[in-house]
C-alpha cells in the first residue's frame, strides 16, 4: 500500500513517539508480511489471554405472536428498580430497527439532563458496514461543536493509530461513545447518565453488528463488559460480548486522550493495535 507523504510522516511520528527512534538494520522490515508468513500468531505480547464472555444481564424478551427484535437492557448495578426515564429509553431503543432510526430516537430523547447543556447529540461517525466498532467515553468540546465523535486532538491521534494498521472511518472503522452528549467541563459521566444511555448503546451494537469491538478507556469497559478492573489491567486482553447468541471479540485499549497525557503508554497501545490487526486478518476483515 502506497502512502501519501503526509500519512507517511504521521506514521513515522507515531513510531518515534512510541519509542521506535533507532534503526537496527540497513533495510526496513515489513513486520506484517513476516507475521503473515508465520504458521501461528506471535507469542508473548500478542498471545490472546483466555477470553471472557459477557452478556446483557437480562435476556431479551421476544413477542412470539409478533416476532420483533428484543430489547437490550443495561446491567443494573443493584436491585433498584429502573426509573421511568430508563424504562422509556429501553422502549425507544428496542423499537428502532435501523441505525438511522436509533439516531432519530436519541435526538428526540430528552430524559438525560446532559442534553440540556450540550449543543449536539453526538451519535457516531464512520462506515456503517465497517467490521470494527470503536467505543469511547463521551464527547468533548470539539465533538459537541461538530456533532461527531473524536474530532479533537485525541481524535486526530486515533485516526493516525487506525491508519497505521490499515483502518479509517471512510471505509472500515465506525466510532461512537458510551455517552451521546457532552458532560459539562468534560467531567466523567455519572452512573445515572450511563444508565440512561445504555439501552441506546447496546441497541447500537446490536444494529451495527460489528465483527470486532474496541473499547477505548475504562468507561466503556465498565459499562459494556460490566467489570470494575482498571484499563491498565484489562487492556490488550481479548474478551467476548454476546448479542442475540452471537459472540463478538472485544479488545480494551487505552483512550487516545490518555496517550496524549502519557506518551510512554503508546508502546503498549501499539501492541494492542497489532493484536487488533491480527484478529481482523484471522476473521478475514483485512
Amino acid at each position: 500500500m502506497e502512502l501519501e507523504p503526509n500519512d507517511a510522516r504521521d506514521m513515522l511520528k507515531w513510531l518515534v513517539d512510541a519509542g521506535a527512534d533507532e534503526a537496527l538494520v540497513d533495510e526496513p522490515v515489513n513486520r506484517f508480511a513476516v507475521a503473515a508468513q508465520a504458521p501461528a500468531p506471535p507469542s508473548g505480547a500478542f498471545r490472546e489471554a483466555p477470553v471472557r464472555s459477557f452478556e446483557p444481564a437480562e435476556k431479551p424478551s421476544v413477542d412470539r405472536a409478533a416476532p420483533r427484535r428484543a430489547e437490550l437492557q443495561a446491567r443494573a448495578p443493584s436491585a433498584t428498580p429502573p426509573s421511568a426515564a430508563t424504562t422509556s429509553a429501553r422502549q425507544l431503543a428496542a423499537a428502532c430497527q435501523t441505525l438511522d432510526e436509533l439516531r432519530l430516537s436519541l435526538q428526540k430523547f430528552d430524559a438525560c439532563a446532559l442534553k440540556a447543556t450540550a449543543k449536539s447529540t453526538v451519535f457516531a461517525d464512520g462506515a456503517a458496514d465497517a467490521p470494527v466498532m470503536l467505543i469511547g467515553e463521551a464527547p468533548g468540546r470539539d465533538e459537541d461543536l461538530e456533532g461527531l465523535p473524536f474530532v479533537g486532538r485525541s481524535g486526530q491521534l486515533l485516526d493516525t493509530m487506525l491508519r497505521s494498521i490499515g483502518l479509517d472511518r471512510q471505509t472500515n472503522a465506525y466510532i461512537t461513545n458510551v455517552i451521546f452528549w457532552r458532560p459539562p467541563g468534560n467531567r466523567p459521566p455519572t452512573s445515572e447518565e450511563a444508565a440512561l444511555c445504555a439501552p441506546f448503546l447496546l441497541r447500537h451494537i446490536e444494529l451495527k453488528q460489528p465483527k470486532v469491538l474496541v473499547l477505548l478507556g475504562g468507561t466503556p469497559v465498565k459499562h459494556i463488559l460490566n467489570i470494575e478492573e482498571g484499563i491498565t489491567r484489562t487492556r490488550g486482553r481479548w474478551a467476548r460480548y454476546s448479542v442475540n447468541g452471537v459472540e463478538i471479540p472485544v479488545l480494551p485499549t487505552f483512550h487516545p486522550a490518555y496517550l496524549l497525557r502519557q506518551p510512554s503508554a503508546k508502546r503498549q497501545a501499539w501492541l494492542d493495535l497489532l493484536s487488533l490487526k491480527f484478529k481482523l486478518r484471522e476473521l478475514g476483515c483485512l
